[in-house]
This record gives structure tokens, C-alpha cells and sequence, in this order.
């Protein structure tokens, strides 16, 4: 394992103060692994990297059979540490200008019809189950759909980011954005019966996290998969609820930007992805319900 000194990775993550916790993880980790295999051809300081070096290690990256989304990003943590690095005059010339890496379709996924959503939101719940675990599912649920929130975002929800009165989520997201994201009736409804046995589930030396698990702590994206799992018919992710929240704004009409500012995205053509969703949707319905389809 090469030494990393020379490549100042600490500073460059304090640089970058708006990247997340998990993307700067992810990003150290990239680079590490970058420093360690130029380090193979005798190279242990970020401006002895050429381009050629570069687009080499790329290649090797599909030769050792890395899914195309995680070479894309480590090309991408290679573009930003060198864009950096020539900022502050650690290297002369960006060796990654011109470097360009496809994550591929990025499949989402399947969009639930009215029945699975029918039987997550207001099916029978399994046998046995206490009354607490069956008001936190219900209000887990209602969010996740009804404000299409990221899990992560709805685990690290906190009492004040609630706000029923004004039907709205104060929400922390990526980069440490906030905004604000509608909160509709049943999903009011579903909190509002939460708050009353929250006491009996969350202790009070945990703090004002809104949701809690069977073991008294705060919910974990691992949580969330489990409540799909006792509820959904059909195996499912939490992601896809909120990629059925957004599908389906749009299919009623809903103009992109709004959709990209409920869903927190910074770049708007990764929303764009599921306007192709909602074009699909429509053919599908036009091929099955018209006559001369």
C-alpha cells in the first residue's frame, strides 16, 4: 500500500466542504486506490500522472470488471482532485481534461402500479404485529411516496423538520441542501397518529430523530427495507417510491423544475430520466387502450 502525503487528500476534502459525508468517503477511497496503482509504475506524487496514465487506469478498471457507475464516478473523483490539485499548483496541467466516462442507462426502477401501492399503503398488516410498529410503518411509507424523500433523508428526519401545520418536510439533503417538500393530508394523518406512541418507541437520550426501531434507536436505511419487505406484495426497494412519486407528478402534469426542486436534484437532466419514464407510461397506455393503437 503506497504512501499518500504527497497527494494532500485531507485537503482536498476540507476544499470541498459541500460534498456529502458519503460522497467524500467515496472519493477518498477512489483516489486511494488511483495513488496506490500509480504508485506500481513509480510514480508517487500527483504531478508525475499523465494523461496517458490516466486513460490507462481507466481501461484497467473494465479489465478488472468494475460496474460501469463505479468507474464513472471514480473518473469523475479523479476530474475534481485534479482540478483541484492545478488550482492550488500541485500539478502543471490537468492530465483528466478531455476525460469522459458514461454510467451507462442508470435503469431505474420499476415504476408500482395502483394495486402494489393500494396493498403497501393500506393493506392488512401482518399478524401479531404491535400497534406502534404498524403507525410507524404507515407514516414511513405515506412520506417516502407522498414527498418522494431519499431513505436517507427520512432517517435522519428530526421533530422541528416536521412541520404539519404548513404541510411540509424541511428537508437536509445532498450537499447539505435544504428544502422544503410537501407534506400531503395522509401523510399528516400518518405522523400525526406516530407522534402519539412516538414516547413509547424513541428514548428521550437519542434526541428529536422522528423515527425510531425496535432496538431504540434511530431507523436505518436497513429498517426501511425491512418494512418493504413485511408490507410490499411484490419485492421492491425504497428507492422505487420515490421514483414512483416523481413518475407520477409528472404524468399528471406536474412541470420538470418543480419535480427537480421536490426531489432535491442539483442538475436537471437527472430528472429529465424520468420524463422518459413517463413517455413510456403513455405509449403503453395509448398501445393498450386505442383502437387503431
Amino acid at each position: 500500500m503506497a504512501e499518500h502525503g504527497h497527494w494532500r487528500l485531507h485537503d482536498f476534502e476540507r476544499a470541498h466542504p459541500s460534498l456529502s459525508a458519503r460522497t467524500h468517503a467515496a472519493y477518498q477511497a477512489d483516489l486511494r486506490l488511483f495513488a496506490d496503482w500509480v504508485a506500481r509504475s513509480q510514480i508517487d506524487t500527483p504531478a508525475g500522472v499523465t494523461r496517458t496514465l490516466v486513460r490507462r487506469y481507466v481501461a484497467s478498471l473494465s479489465t478488472r470488471e468494475f460496474a460501469r457507475r463505479s468507474i464513472a464516478r471514480k473518473a469523475a473523483a479523479l476530474r475534481r482532485y485534479f482540478g483541484w490539485a492545478t488550482a492550488e499548483g500541485i500539478v502543471d496541467t490537468d492530465p483528466t481534461i478531455g476525460l469522459h466516462v458514461s454510467a451507462g442507462s442508470g435503469r431505474l426502477p420499476r415504476v408500482l402500479d395502483r394495486r402494489e401501492l393500494d396493498r403497501l399503503l393500506e393493506g392488512p398488516v401482518p399478524d401479531g404485529e404491535p400497534i406502534w410498529r404498524k403507525f410507524r410503518d404507515d407514516a414511513v411509507l405515506e412520506i417516502l411516496y407522498g414527498s418522494g424523500v431519499r431513505v436517507s433523508e427520512l432517517c435522519s428526519l428530526e421533530l422541528h423538520q416536521v412541520r404539519l401545520s404548513e404541510r411540509v418536510l424541511v428537508v437536509w439533503g445532498k450537499g447539505s441542501k435544504e428544502r422544503r417538500v410537501p407534506l400531503g393530508e395522509p401523510a399528516v394523518a400518518a405522523v400525526e397518529t406516530w407522534l402519539r406512541v412516538r414516547g413509547e418507541v424513541v428514548p428521550a437520550e437519542i434526541g428529536p430523530i422522528l423515527f425510531g426501531n425496535e432496538r431504540g434507536k434511530p431507523l436505518t436505511p436497513r429498517d426501511v427495507r425491512r418494512i418493504l419487505d413485511r408490507r410490499s406484495p411484490t419485492p421492491t426497494h425504497p428507492h422505487a417510491l420515490r421514483h414512483t412519486f416523481a413518475t407520477h407528478l409528472l404524468d399528471g402534469g406536474a412541470d420538470l423544475r418543480s419535480v427537480q426542486e421536490m426531489l432535491g436534484h442539483s442538475d436537471v437532466a437527472t430528472t429529465q430520466r424520468y420524463t422518459h419514464v413517463s413517455r413510456e407510461r403513455l405509449r403503453a397506455a395509448y398501445r393498450k387502450s386505442h383502437p387503431r393503437a
